[in-house]
């Protein structure tokens, strides 16, 4: 017999290290847009375990890919080419600027990955560049590489000293980054859309102009789209509403569907630097997180997904700001595709706990900040429900309804 939510919690903080400040609830199973807890619980789910279920839970062609190819081959490590592997890395190139990708299994892999290669393209011209300009509220990563580039002091408590090496500017301040380039720079690394941050999002012009100083400086730019990418803003990858093309660009969470994965995509001017021996992953890239790729790929081009992410992002948005103009306390409403953010004047962990109890989940992020990044697949139905729950919340909890 399973067992029930209290007996997995007990048993959970009894045997694993307690680096999450997590929920009272211990979730089994997902189909769509919901998923249930050990008690049989249903919850309509805006959090897609953090952008990452885009295609939704348990998608049948990622089921699918993923039962085939642990029945046919689970593992033979780099030393060797993967088909699956392969025909993903066509199809990541032949959809962006890059010429090649290399793999690994999460976002702060690909995010160290770009890191190594930058330092490694201008030392290779003999080039003594190696320091990166990063953001303020950025979040790279939590491995010492990436945590030092991230520009969150909360996330780096505790863990001095840092990796040197990077520089931290305020966002969507062209000016501080201009200001920032030494002899020694090489790269500015940046979110196109700043997720942990609080959904920031940046001037038009932003990185536009980032890349114009990038490229008058002899320097490279690298987009961290891990959040971003795979249709959350409404477009295969963020960059392609902006006009420009980065040198090199980090992918994970939304990629594979649910499966771990990583991506770091480059030109062949930039990733010739990596010689064989210069980087690796022993599981990066592996069949079976492959060929979820492959079949999480093959769905963004087979269903016009794009198109539906705008017209649920935009019918979010304008739900979300009406309940503005009624509730004083919500004090910005912003969000590109389904990457949307309420801030609140507040801190908001009530609202959250207060969703969950009612069959919804959302995230709090920076404290005051909720974040609703929910599968793609999302219907206006839900939006309503989710939108009726908040409503009913600020009334019952807050009790300013105007």
């Amino acid at each position: 017999m399973s067992m029930k939510t209290k007996e997995l919690i007990k048993k959970s903080n009894k045997y694993i290290a307690q680096t999450y400040g997590r929920f009272p609830i211990a979730l089994v199973r997902g189909k769509g847009t919901k998923v249930w807890d050990a008690d049989g619980k249903e919850y309509l789910d805006f959090v897609s375990g953090i952008a990452v279920c885009n295609l939704g839970h348990c998608p049948d062609a990622i089921v699918t890919a993923v039962k085939n190819q642990v029945e046919t081959l689970l593992h033979v490590s780099n030393l060797y080419h993967i088909e699956p592997q392969i025909e993903l890395a066509e199809e990541l190139v032949k959809n962006s600027f890059a010429d090649k990708a290399f793999f690994c299994n999460s976002g702060a892999e690909a995010n160290e990955a770009a890191i190594k290669l930058v330092r490694k393209y201008f030392h290779d011209q003999g080039k003594e560049k190696y320091e990166i300009i990063t953001m303020k509220q950025s979040f790279h990563g939590r491995t010492m590489a990436t945590l030092s580039a991230t520009g969150q002091a909360k996330i780096q408590k505790g863990f001095e000293p840092l990796s040197s090496g990077f520089k931290c500017v305020p966002f969507d301040d062209t000016a501080a980054v201009t200001e920032a380039i030494s002899s020694k720079t090489c790269a500015v690394m940046v979110e196109p859309i700043q997720g942990e941050g609080g959904v920031n999002i940046p001037d038009d012009n932003y990185l536009k102009s980032l890349k114009d100083i990038c490229n008058k400086n002899d320097l490279l730019l690298i987009l961290d789209e891990v959040q971003t990418a795979m249709g959350r803003t409404g477009r295969l990858f963020a960059y392609q509403h902006y006009e420009i093309e980065p040198d090199i660009m980090t992918l994970a969470k939304g990629l594979a569907g649910g499966i771990a994965i990583g991506a770091m995509l480059a030109t062949n001017k930039i990733i010739s630097a990596f010689k064989p021996g210069n980087h690796a992953s022993t599981f990066g890239g592996n069949p079976v997180a492959a060929a979820a790729g492959l079949a999480a790929f093959k769905e963004f081009s087979h269903k016009n997904l794009l198109s539906h992410v705008e017209e649920m992002g935009t019918y979010l948005l304008s739900k979300l700001n009406d309940m503005k103009k009624r509730f004083p306390f919500i004090k910005d409403i912003r969000g590109k595709g389904l990457m949307v953010a309420m801030e609140m004047d507040s801190p908001s962990s009530e609202i959250v706990n207060y969703c969950m109890d009612k069959g919804f989940l959302i995230n709090c992020i920076q404290e005051k900040i909720l974040r609703f990044v929910p599968p793609l697949i999302v219907q206006k139905n839900e939006i309503d429900s989710l939108i009726n729950i908040l409503e009913q919340c600020f009334d019952e909890k807050l009790g300013q309804h105007i």
